[in-house]
Protein backbone atom coordinates (compact mmCIF):
# COMPACT_ATOMS: atom_id res chain seq x y z
CA UNK A 1 0.00 0.00 0.00
CA UNK A 2 1.65 3.39 -1.09
CA UNK A 3 0.70 7.06 -1.22
CA UNK A 4 2.35 9.97 -2.71
CA UNK A 5 3.15 12.07 0.31
CA UNK A 6 3.89 16.31 -0.17
CA UNK A 7 6.46 17.52 3.05
CA UNK A 8 6.71 21.30 2.71
CA UNK A 9 6.22 23.76 -0.11
CA UNK A 10 8.18 24.16 -3.29
CA UNK A 11 9.57 26.95 -5.14
CA UNK A 12 8.66 25.51 -8.50
CA UNK A 13 7.89 22.25 -9.94
CA UNK A 14 11.46 21.68 -10.27
CA UNK A 15 12.12 21.66 -6.48
CA UNK A 16 9.10 19.82 -5.94
CA UNK A 17 9.79 16.48 -3.59
CA UNK A 18 6.47 13.62 -4.39
CA UNK A 19 7.66 10.67 -2.29
CA UNK A 20 6.09 7.50 -2.53
CA UNK A 21 5.55 6.28 0.91
CA UNK A 22 3.97 3.34 2.61
CA UNK A 23 0.33 3.98 4.30
CA UNK A 24 -0.89 2.60 7.26
CA UNK A 25 -3.46 -0.18 6.74
CA UNK A 26 -6.87 2.53 6.23
CA UNK A 27 -9.26 1.69 8.83
CA UNK A 28 -12.76 3.52 8.73
CA UNK A 29 -14.50 5.27 11.39
CA UNK A 30 -18.39 4.71 11.98
CA UNK A 31 -19.98 6.59 8.71
CA UNK A 32 -16.66 6.30 6.47
CA UNK A 33 -15.64 3.79 3.94
CA UNK A 34 -12.67 2.52 1.96
CA UNK A 35 -12.19 3.22 -1.56
CA UNK A 36 -9.43 1.53 -3.09
CA UNK A 37 -8.66 4.31 -6.13
CA UNK A 38 -8.30 2.80 -9.01
CA UNK A 39 -7.95 6.34 -11.23
CA UNK A 40 -7.12 9.62 -9.80
CA UNK A 41 -7.27 13.09 -12.03
CA UNK A 42 -4.66 15.39 -11.79
CA UNK A 43 -5.83 19.19 -11.38
CA UNK A 44 -4.06 22.47 -11.53
CA UNK A 45 -5.44 22.71 -7.96
CA UNK A 46 -3.09 19.92 -6.93
CA UNK A 47 -0.22 21.13 -8.16
CA UNK A 48 -0.44 24.25 -6.81
CA UNK A 49 -0.99 23.44 -3.70
CA UNK A 50 1.95 21.49 -3.88
CA UNK A 51 3.45 24.04 -4.48
CA UNK A 52 1.91 26.18 -1.59
CA UNK A 53 -0.38 28.36 -3.48
CA UNK A 54 -3.07 27.59 -1.33
CA UNK A 55 -2.73 29.21 2.11
CA UNK A 56 -5.06 26.64 4.02
CA UNK A 57 -3.07 23.62 2.54
CA UNK A 58 -1.86 21.26 5.37
CA UNK A 59 2.12 19.52 5.34
CA UNK A 60 2.43 16.77 4.91
CA UNK A 61 -0.80 15.24 3.33
CA UNK A 62 -1.42 13.36 -0.12
CA UNK A 63 -2.81 15.21 -3.04
CA UNK A 64 -5.18 14.46 -5.39
CA UNK A 65 -8.90 15.82 -5.34
CA UNK A 66 -10.86 13.33 -8.06
CA UNK A 67 -10.66 9.89 -7.83
CA UNK A 68 -13.02 6.65 -9.01
CA UNK A 69 -12.00 3.32 -7.41
CA UNK A 70 -14.01 0.52 -5.52
CA UNK A 71 -15.32 0.62 -1.41
CA UNK A 72 -13.12 -2.63 0.41
CA UNK A 73 -14.06 -1.34 3.74
CA UNK A 74 -17.36 0.23 5.22
CA UNK A 75 -20.81 0.21 5.35
CA UNK A 76 -22.21 -3.43 4.48
CA UNK A 77 -24.31 -1.50 1.75
CA UNK A 78 -21.69 -0.14 0.10
CA UNK A 79 -19.15 -3.10 -0.14
CA UNK A 80 -17.92 -3.94 -3.75
CA UNK A 81 -19.58 -0.78 -5.16
CA UNK A 82 -17.76 0.96 -8.39
CA UNK A 83 -18.11 4.77 -7.13
CA UNK A 84 -16.91 8.14 -7.64
CA UNK A 85 -16.14 11.56 -6.36
CA UNK A 86 -14.17 15.00 -6.03
CA UNK A 87 -13.80 17.39 -2.55
CA UNK A 88 -12.33 21.07 -2.10
CA UNK A 89 -10.98 19.42 1.02
CA UNK A 90 -9.01 16.20 -0.38
CA UNK A 91 -5.54 16.47 -0.89
CA UNK A 92 -5.21 20.37 0.50
CA UNK A 93 -6.51 20.12 3.98
CA UNK A 94 -6.56 16.38 4.72
CA UNK A 95 -5.26 13.07 3.08
CA UNK A 96 -6.45 12.89 -0.88
CA UNK A 97 -7.07 10.84 -3.52
CA UNK A 98 -3.39 10.24 -5.18
CA UNK A 99 -2.84 7.34 -2.87
CA UNK A 100 -3.51 3.01 -3.53
CA UNK A 101 -6.45 3.82 -0.45
CA UNK A 102 -8.36 6.71 0.00
CA UNK A 103 -10.88 7.55 3.26
CA UNK A 104 -14.06 9.39 3.07
CA UNK A 105 -17.40 9.46 4.40
CA UNK A 106 -20.06 7.86 3.06
CA UNK A 107 -21.62 10.89 1.75
CA UNK A 108 -18.39 11.73 -0.47
CA UNK A 109 -19.21 8.62 -2.60
CA UNK A 110 -21.57 8.01 -5.47
CA UNK A 111 -21.83 5.39 -7.64
CA UNK A 112 -20.04 5.38 -10.62
CA UNK A 113 -21.99 5.41 -13.71
CA UNK A 114 -21.86 2.41 -15.26
CA UNK A 115 -20.88 3.51 -19.23
CA UNK A 116 -17.90 5.06 -17.69
CA UNK A 117 -14.66 3.49 -17.43
CA UNK A 118 -12.61 4.15 -13.49
CA UNK A 119 -10.54 6.66 -15.52
CA UNK A 120 -12.82 8.66 -17.51
CA UNK A 121 -14.75 8.68 -13.91
CA UNK A 122 -11.57 9.74 -12.35
CA UNK A 123 -10.99 12.57 -14.78
CA UNK A 124 -14.60 14.34 -14.50
CA UNK A 125 -14.57 16.24 -10.93
CA UNK A 126 -13.42 19.03 -10.76
CA UNK A 127 -13.99 20.39 -14.46
CA UNK A 128 -17.07 18.99 -14.03
CA UNK A 129 -18.73 20.36 -10.50
CA UNK A 130 -16.93 24.27 -11.51
CA UNK A 131 -19.61 23.78 -13.99
CA UNK A 132 -22.10 22.66 -13.05
CA UNK A 133 -22.21 24.80 -10.08
CA UNK A 134 -21.63 28.08 -11.96
CA UNK A 135 -25.11 27.20 -13.60
CA UNK A 136 -26.34 25.81 -10.44
CA UNK A 137 -25.21 29.45 -8.75
CA UNK A 138 -26.29 31.74 -11.87
CA UNK A 139 -29.63 30.07 -12.79
CA UNK A 140 -29.54 26.74 -15.05
CA UNK A 141 -29.56 27.31 -19.28
CA UNK A 142 -32.86 27.24 -20.53
CA UNK A 143 -33.74 26.27 -24.06
CA UNK A 144 -34.19 29.87 -26.03
CA UNK A 145 -31.01 31.18 -24.33
CA UNK A 146 -27.92 31.86 -25.39
CA UNK A 147 -24.36 30.75 -23.40
CA UNK A 148 -20.95 32.60 -24.24
CA UNK A 149 -18.14 30.13 -22.67
CA UNK A 150 -14.92 31.67 -22.80
CA UNK A 151 -11.85 29.65 -22.72
CA UNK A 152 -14.22 27.45 -24.44
CA UNK A 153 -11.18 24.51 -25.23
CA UNK A 154 -10.46 24.17 -21.49
CA UNK A 155 -11.62 21.66 -19.19
CA UNK A 156 -14.19 23.34 -17.39
CA UNK A 157 -15.35 25.61 -20.70
CA UNK A 158 -15.89 22.05 -22.04
CA UNK A 159 -17.87 21.19 -19.75
CA UNK A 160 -19.76 24.35 -19.74
CA UNK A 161 -19.94 23.58 -23.13
CA UNK A 162 -21.69 20.05 -22.48
CA UNK A 163 -24.21 20.89 -19.96
CA UNK A 164 -25.32 24.02 -21.48
CA UNK A 165 -26.02 22.12 -24.66
CA UNK A 166 -27.56 19.32 -22.71
CA UNK A 167 -29.94 21.74 -21.30
CA UNK A 168 -31.19 23.09 -24.58
CA UNK A 169 -29.31 26.56 -24.87
CA UNK A 170 -27.55 28.10 -27.84
CA UNK A 171 -23.89 27.74 -26.96
CA UNK A 172 -20.96 30.32 -28.17
CA UNK A 173 -17.50 29.53 -27.08
CA UNK A 174 -14.00 31.84 -27.46
CA UNK A 175 -10.99 29.83 -27.59
CA UNK A 176 -7.65 31.66 -28.95
CA UNK A 177 -7.58 29.95 -32.35
CA UNK A 178 -11.57 29.95 -33.09
CA UNK A 179 -11.08 26.46 -33.98
CA UNK A 180 -14.00 23.48 -32.44
CA UNK A 181 -12.02 21.03 -31.54
CA UNK A 182 -13.55 18.95 -29.06
CA UNK A 183 -16.06 21.88 -27.99
CA UNK A 184 -20.15 21.33 -28.29
CA UNK A 185 -21.13 24.85 -29.35
CA UNK A 186 -22.52 26.31 -32.35
CA UNK A 187 -20.31 28.74 -33.13
CA UNK A 188 -16.45 29.28 -31.94
CA UNK A 189 -14.93 32.57 -31.79
CA UNK A 190 -11.21 33.21 -31.78
CA UNK A 191 -9.98 35.17 -28.78
CA UNK A 192 -7.98 38.12 -31.08
CA UNK A 193 -11.30 39.29 -32.86
CA UNK A 194 -14.10 41.65 -31.76
CA UNK A 195 -16.00 39.18 -29.52
CA UNK A 196 -18.77 41.48 -28.35
CA UNK A 197 -19.14 42.47 -31.56
CA UNK A 198 -19.64 38.93 -32.87
CA UNK A 199 -21.68 37.83 -30.36
CA UNK A 200 -24.11 40.40 -30.88
CA UNK A 201 -23.83 39.66 -34.13
CA UNK A 202 -24.72 36.03 -34.11
CA UNK A 203 -28.11 36.65 -31.27
CA UNK A 204 -29.39 39.72 -33.55
CA UNK A 205 -28.01 42.28 -31.16
CA UNK A 206 -29.04 40.56 -27.87
CA UNK A 207 -26.48 39.57 -26.73
CA UNK A 208 -25.44 36.29 -24.38
CA UNK A 209 -27.71 35.40 -21.43
CA UNK A 210 -25.13 33.42 -19.27
CA UNK A 211 -21.45 34.38 -20.00
CA UNK A 212 -19.04 31.59 -18.17
CA UNK A 213 -15.68 33.36 -18.07
CA UNK A 214 -13.28 30.52 -17.37
CA UNK A 215 -10.35 32.57 -17.66
CA UNK A 216 -10.79 36.09 -15.96
CA UNK A 217 -9.31 39.16 -16.40
CA UNK A 218 -8.56 38.71 -20.29
CA UNK A 219 -11.59 38.36 -21.44
CA UNK A 220 -13.57 40.69 -18.81
CA UNK A 221 -14.08 43.99 -20.87
CA UNK A 222 -15.65 42.05 -23.77
CA UNK A 223 -17.34 39.47 -22.02
CA UNK A 224 -19.43 42.58 -20.39
CA UNK A 225 -20.03 44.01 -23.92
CA UNK A 226 -21.44 40.63 -24.69
CA UNK A 227 -23.84 40.53 -22.13
CA UNK A 228 -27.67 40.47 -22.57
CA UNK A 229 -30.38 42.28 -20.53
CA UNK A 230 -30.32 40.70 -17.29
CA UNK A 231 -27.50 38.21 -18.27
CA UNK A 232 -25.50 37.21 -15.47
CA UNK A 233 -22.05 36.14 -15.64
CA UNK A 234 -19.69 33.30 -14.17
CA UNK A 235 -16.24 34.14 -13.14
CA UNK A 236 -14.26 30.88 -11.56
CA UNK A 237 -10.16 31.71 -12.08
CA UNK A 238 -8.38 35.25 -13.16
CA UNK A 239 -4.97 36.14 -14.28
CA UNK A 240 -4.99 39.57 -12.90
CA UNK A 241 -6.72 40.04 -9.83
CA UNK A 242 -8.06 43.71 -10.94
CA UNK A 243 -9.65 45.35 -13.57
CA UNK A 244 -11.30 48.44 -14.90
CA UNK A 245 -15.20 47.97 -13.90
CA UNK A 246 -17.75 50.42 -15.64
CA UNK A 247 -20.59 50.63 -12.87
CA UNK A 248 -22.93 52.05 -15.42
CA UNK A 249 -23.57 49.52 -17.67
CA UNK A 250 -23.47 46.98 -14.91
CA UNK A 251 -26.75 48.68 -13.27
CA UNK A 252 -28.08 49.32 -16.60
CA UNK A 253 -27.90 45.83 -18.27
CA UNK A 254 -29.48 44.80 -14.49
CA UNK A 255 -26.93 42.72 -14.83
CA UNK A 256 -25.50 39.77 -12.20
CA UNK A 257 -22.54 38.27 -11.67
CA UNK A 258 -21.35 34.91 -9.87
CA UNK A 259 -17.77 33.95 -8.31
CA UNK A 260 -17.56 29.97 -8.11
CA UNK A 261 -14.69 28.41 -5.68
CA UNK A 262 -14.65 24.66 -5.30
CA UNK A 263 -11.93 24.27 -2.99
CA UNK A 264 -14.72 25.79 -0.78
CA UNK A 265 -16.59 22.30 -0.77
CA UNK A 266 -16.16 19.20 1.03
CA UNK A 267 -16.66 16.00 -0.61
CA UNK A 268 -20.24 15.62 0.82
CA UNK A 269 -21.45 19.15 -0.69
CA UNK A 270 -19.44 18.07 -4.22
CA UNK A 271 -21.69 15.17 -4.36
CA UNK A 272 -24.61 16.72 -3.85
CA UNK A 273 -23.80 18.95 -7.19
CA UNK A 274 -22.60 15.54 -8.74
CA UNK A 275 -26.28 14.32 -8.42
CA UNK A 276 -27.37 17.00 -11.45
CA UNK A 277 -25.40 15.49 -13.84
CA UNK A 278 -25.18 11.86 -13.15
CA UNK A 279 -28.03 11.31 -15.52
CA UNK A 280 -26.22 13.18 -17.95
CA UNK A 281 -23.90 10.64 -18.21
CA UNK A 282 -25.74 7.73 -18.01
CA UNK A 283 -27.75 8.52 -21.05
CA UNK A 284 -24.84 9.72 -23.20
CA UNK A 285 -26.07 13.48 -23.23
CA UNK A 286 -22.49 14.19 -21.39
CA UNK A 287 -19.69 12.37 -22.44
CA UNK A 288 -16.09 12.23 -20.58
CA UNK A 289 -13.31 13.66 -21.55
CA UNK A 290 -10.96 10.91 -23.69
CA UNK A 291 -8.12 10.23 -21.17
CA UNK A 292 -5.32 8.47 -23.90
CA UNK A 293 -3.21 6.17 -22.75
CA UNK A 294 0.04 8.70 -22.74
CA UNK A 295 -1.42 10.35 -20.27
CA UNK A 296 -2.45 7.51 -18.29
CA UNK A 297 1.00 7.70 -15.37
CA UNK A 298 1.30 5.33 -12.54
CA UNK A 299 2.20 6.89 -9.53
CA UNK A 300 6.00 6.17 -9.88
CA UNK A 301 6.20 8.76 -12.69
CA UNK A 302 3.73 11.68 -10.60
CA UNK A 303 6.14 13.97 -11.10
CA UNK A 304 6.01 14.03 -14.77
CA UNK A 305 1.79 14.24 -14.55
CA UNK A 306 1.93 16.98 -12.38
CA UNK A 307 4.93 18.77 -14.31
CA UNK A 308 2.21 17.71 -17.75
CA UNK A 309 -0.42 19.81 -16.23
CA UNK A 310 1.37 22.64 -14.44
CA UNK A 311 2.53 22.98 -18.31
CA UNK A 312 -0.81 23.73 -19.72
CA UNK A 313 -1.02 19.84 -20.93
CA UNK A 314 -4.40 19.71 -23.27
CA UNK A 315 -5.23 15.70 -22.47
CA UNK A 316 -6.57 15.11 -19.02
CA UNK A 317 -3.84 13.82 -17.42
CA UNK A 318 -4.71 10.68 -14.71
CA UNK A 319 -2.89 8.85 -11.96
CA UNK A 320 -3.07 5.40 -11.76
CA UNK A 321 -2.29 4.01 -8.41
Amino acid sequence: MSRLRVHEKATGIDDLVLAIEAMPEPRPEPGQVVVEVRAAGVNPSDVKATLGMMPHAVWPRTPGRDWAGVVVDGPQDLLGQAVWGSAGDLGISRDGSHARYLVVGRDYVRPKPANLSFVEAGSLGVPFVTACEGFRRAGWPKPGETVLVLGANGKVGQAACQIATMAGARVIGVNRSGDRGACKVEAMIAADGPVAEQVRELTGGRGADIVFNTVGSPYFAEANKAMALRARAIFIATIERSVPFDILPFYRGQHSYVGIDTLAFDGAATAAILDDIIGGFETGALTPYPVVEAAHYPMTDAIAAYRAVLGGATDRVVLIP
